[in-house]
């Protein structure tokens, strides 16, 4: 097998690992304010806990995500998709939207418990 076909593989898995924990954190960030509706205060507390797990990574790694490191070893494309199977757009803003829709979430949460 060719060195740049091996490459492209292993990017191929992790873009693809990179996407299924993006999507796990993004519909658990979603999910919050919902629980929060629903009155169900320690489901949206874990999954606060789930996403402030990957907010300290994010953090202890200069903001990026580790898979980005792992991903560049394998290519050259430095896109703002090329580690992960997201629309550029989507890539590029990524932290501002979810980040945006956490932090509200998370004020949303304190205020429905507080109201406990």
């Amino acid at each position: 097998m060719t060195r740049p076909a091996h490459h492209s593989r292993i990017l191929w898995r992790i873009k693809t690992f990179h996407t299924a924990a993006w999507l796990l954190f993004a519909l658990a960030i979603l999910a919050i304010p919902i629980a929060v509706i629903l009155d169900r205060l320690s489901l949206a507390l874990w999954l606060s806990l789930l996403v402030w797990a990957e907010v300290f990574i994010l953090l202890f790694n200069g903001m990026r995500c580790p898979l980005t490191g792992i991903a560049a070893r394998y290519t050259a494309d430095r896109a703002d998709n090329f580690d992960i199977f997201l629309p550029a757009w989507l890539a590029r803003h990524n932290k501002l939207i979810f980040g945006t829709v956490f932090a509200a979430a998370q004020l949303f949460l304190l205020w429905r418990w507080q109201m406990d």
